[in-house]
């Protein structure tokens, strides 16, 4: 078994963005410039955002955090996201999410300028992303893109499960692996909470991608031997042995997994720090589209 190492593959990423930040510099043009909306002081949207303004430093980049309070309405949040939509010093910006309950979600992401969306949400660069046009890939996807490829995992013809249908994970990595390209080129099976007899399904995978949110929902009799597994989920469970009061869990029961596993993610450090940097990359490859245009 081999660890796909998103710690060390995401530093990679991050010094070779750095390289290219300093050339713009040396070039005297403006550097990449990323904003994050956050309302409310949801505790994991604060260690979130905190993560990307500490990214942003390391490869040299500018960064905005505009902070507003839980009680903000849709209608000022909207405004908020003009602004920043108008401001030309901005390259690309996110809304973290989840947005407190009285704000419609989806609302928001359809008002942000798709050449902004370094998250990719916005349905135009989704759609684009389905019929392989220039977009922006959301950073998670692409991040697991990204540990495929540096790690030369084969994907072509290979049979790809995706556990669970979100909008920001599970969905596009059904698109992204069956896409045209490397990584890609896979037959790609997206399962979900009415999907029957799952385990027979996982048995039959090559690669399974889990996103669901269910900690060791994934065991080692639901995959086949050799299989890679990359494990999106990441929640708290209650330990009061943990000095913290609490433990990280991924999808997946890592122990017994990664006995049958040729790859795997840990968690944490598999994907969570490969999202932090794909949304690096998409910051800058914004602030290039826009320097051709």
């Amino acid at each position: 078994m081999q660890l796909l190492d998103g710690k060390k593959v995401s530093e990679e990423i991050k010094n070779e963005i750095a390289i290219d930040v300093a050339l713009i510099k040396e070039r005297g043009e403006k550097v990449p410039h990323l904003a994050a909306i956050l309302v409310g002081s949801n505790g994991a949207s604060l260690t979130y955002v905190g993560s990307k303004v500490k990214a942003c430093e390391k490869v040299g980049f500018d960064s905005t955090l505009v902070s507003l309070p839980e009680e903000t309405t849709e209608e000022e949040l909207l405004a908020k996201i003009n602004e920043l939509n108008d401001n030309d010093d901005i390259d690309g910006f996110i809304v973290q999410l989840p947005l407190p309950k009285h704000i419609d979600e989806q609302k928001v992401l359809n008002a942000v300028n798709p050449d902004k969306d370094v998250d990719g949400f916005h349905p135009e660069n989704f759609g684009r992303m389905a019929l392989e046009l220039e977009s922006f890939i959301p950073a998670t996807p692409f991040g697991i893109l990204q540990l495929l490829e540096r790690n030369k995992i084969e994907t072509k013809g290979k049979n790809v499960v995706v556990i669970g249908r979100s909008n920001i994970v599970g969905k596009p990595m059904s698109l992204l692996m069956s896409r045209k390209a490397y990584p890609g080129n896979a037959t790609v099976t997206l399962t979900h909470s009415a999907t029957q007899n799952i385990e027979e399904i996982t048995r039959e995978a090559d690669i399974v991608i889990t996103a669901l949110g269910v900690p060791e929902f994934l065991k080692a009799d639901m995959i086949k031997d050799g299989a890679v597994i990359v494990d999106v989920g990441i929640t708290r469970v209650t330990d009061e042995n943990h000095p913290k009061g609490y433990v990280i869990k991924g999808d997946v029961a890592f122990d017994e997994v990664a006995e049958k596993a040729s790859w795997i993610t840990p968690v944490p450090g598999g994907v969570g720090p490969m999202t932090i940097a794909m949304l690096m990359k998409n910051t800058l490859i914004a602030r290039e589209r826009k320097a051709k245009k």
